[in-house]
């Protein structure tokens, strides 16, 4: 989706930085950014009694049950 916005000149910077050091666009890394606030600010579920899962980090590869077996695997 297309639009305009308008940043503050440190806002623009940081996004700058970001897409440089991600190899995104202008695009990209500002959505990338707004995700991540976004999914910070997110009250974690509580589950009484259990353990508590880790917040969603929408841009982290998400760790399997897999890779888990496949590292303790090699560990042994």
């Amino acid at each position: 989706m297309r639009t305009t916005i308008t940043l503050d000149d440190d806002a623009v910077a940081i996004a700058r930085e970001q897409a440089e050091e991600s190899d995104l666009t202008l695009g990209q890394a500002v959505s990338l950014l707004i995700r991540r606030g976004a999914a910070a600010t997110r009250k974690p579920v509580a589950y009484p009694g259990t353990f508590q899962p880790f917040p969603e980090r929408p841009d982290e590869p998400l760790i399997t049950l897999e890779h888990v077996n496949r590292l303790r695997d090699e560990l042994t």
